[in-house]
């Protein structure tokens, strides 16, 4: 067996890491990357081996930077098995269409825009490529024995990071590889904690957190009170860019809590996405991947749906906010601030001191996220500089990602039987940090490796 690392090495985001096999090879996940738009454009529309040589893509879960590049695998020549949670692929139904209309839709925003001599803006797939991907997905159930190809066979647990994510142990020629996807945190609205793994030789670990502490999860309501009302107080407007799967979702919980407990007076909320409106219906067709709390919250109504909140589909609705008066909040992907309906929102009110900016969760770098959390003065949306003057607060205690202390205590049921683990999915610092931690706390060699980096194992 052959693991060559591909995408989010040293990096968080692009998630691809291709796996040979008896002779075969297989990709597990095939995500987009997100960042500067010239490096995104190379690294996502150049695939570093052959789409058609690709025999079947295991996938972790449905969030876009592990499988938004799925179609344009497709469109290369690809044709094999995806494999995936059943969640997993209804949510990957809606979020590559979507991803798709948005690069469509801003193809054409930005040749309205664009200046004599720019570069014309393609869009990565369109729907027609995503038509040609979803009859190639393959719906296996958590701990269900799957056989890929002779030899070769997977089974999935429940990572705990959204609906329909897995971990994933991998068996082929006398080796057993363990495949992280993105590990949850213990305790977080909706779903069910990470499962631990059964033994295995070779551990390929996400370290998105890996050299911090989140903070504890019962403050998060508390915090979140504290920047709707420090807002309401000023007449301003939150807007809280947020991933349209899990982070919407929880984000509503939150606030259906906070309403019901009157932490927080009444006001319109907004979920500002067909996306975030058609993955919140996956949601409620996927009860069995949530938690006990959720279930008694389901068992005494809709926990995704109350009298404040409006789901906004259509595009003319959503403009209207930008007109409204009074204070709000709109809860709109993507969240990393790099496409979609936020954009305009954030266009429409970086500039007033009075609105808040509620970051939610990981923000890659270069991207617009992460120029707003760091505070940078003047930020580009949708071409055009904008003054930051509103509050930018943060909120990474929802995060779905575990930190180094919750990443520890997963790995060490496991960790007496590691010969080496791999840590991809976090930024060079993170990463070399917890390998530092892992090997200082269980003995094992621990390794970061970069793009394009090939181990035998």
């Amino acid at each position: 067996m052959k693991i060559t690392f591909w995408g989010a090495a040293r990096d968080v985001t692009g998630s691809m890491h291709q796996v040979t096999v008896g002779g075969r090879e297989y990709l597990l996940d095939c995500g987009m990357y997100q960042g500067r738009r010239k490096q995104a454009e190379e690294q996502n529309r150049n695939f570093s081996m052959p789409p058609q040589s690709i025999d079947a893509v295991i996938l972790s879960h449905a969030h876009i930077d592990h499988s938004g590049n799925l179609p344009l695998l497709v469109k290369n020549g690809f044709s094999g098995t995806i494999y995936a949670t059943p969640a997993s692929i209804d949510l990957c139904k809606a979020m590559l269409s979507d991803t798709a209309h948005i690069q469509e839709q801003d193809a054409k925003f930005l040749a309205r825009h664009s200046r004599p001599g720019d570069t014309p803006v393609v869009p990565l797939y369109t729907q027609a490529e995503v038509d040609k991907t979803l009859p190639l997905f393959r719906p296996v159930p958590y701990y269900t024995q799957t056989q890929i190809a002779p030899g070769f066979n997977y089974k999935s647990f429940d990572a705990g990071h959204m609906l329909g994510s897995s971990s994933m142990v991998l068996e082929g020629e006398g080796t057993r590889l363990a495949f992280s996807g993105d590990v949850g945190r213990p305790g977080l609205p909706i779903i069910r904690d990470p499962d631990p793994l059964p033994p295995v030789d070779y551990l390929i670990l996400e370290s998105t957190y890996g050299d911090r502490l989140h903070d504890g999860e019962n403050t998060v309501i508390d915090k979140l009170a504290d920047v709707v009302n420090r807002t309401i107080s000023r007449g301003g407007r939150l807007i809280v860019p947020a991933f349209a799967v899990g982070r919407v979702q929880q984000l509503v919980l939150l606030l259906h809590q906070l309403t019901n407990e009157k932490r927080i007076p009444k006001l319109p909320i907004f979920v500002d996405s067909p996306l975030a409106v058609n993955v919140t219906e996956v949601y409620r067709a996927h009860p069995e991947c949530f938690d006990d709390e959720t279930k008694r919250f389901l068992a005494d109504g809709d926990p995704f749906g109350f009298n404040d909140l409006q789901y906004i589909r259509d595009s003319e609705d959503s403009k209207k906010l930008n007109t409204r008066a009074g204070s709000f909040i709109v809860i709109s992907p993507s969240g990393m601030c790099e496409a979609g309906r936020v954009l305009h929102h954030l266009k429409n009110n970086v500039e007033a001191a009075r609105n808040t900016v509620l970051i939610t969760g990981y923000q890659a770098p270069n991207t617009l996220g992460r120029k707003l959390l760091d505070g940078v003065p003047t930020v580009n949306i949708l071409n055009q500089p904008c003054q930051l003057r509103a509050e930018v607060a943060s909120l990474q205690a929802l995060s779905g990602h575990a930190d180094r202390d919750e990443l520890l205590h997963w790995i060490e049921p496991i960790a007496r039987g590691l010969k080496k683990v791999f840590l991809v999915h976090g930024e060079e610092a993170q990463a070399n940090a917890l390998a530092a931690t892992i090997h200082k706390t269980y003995g094992i060699e621990a390794v970061a490796p970069q793009r394009g980096n090939s181990f035998e194992l």
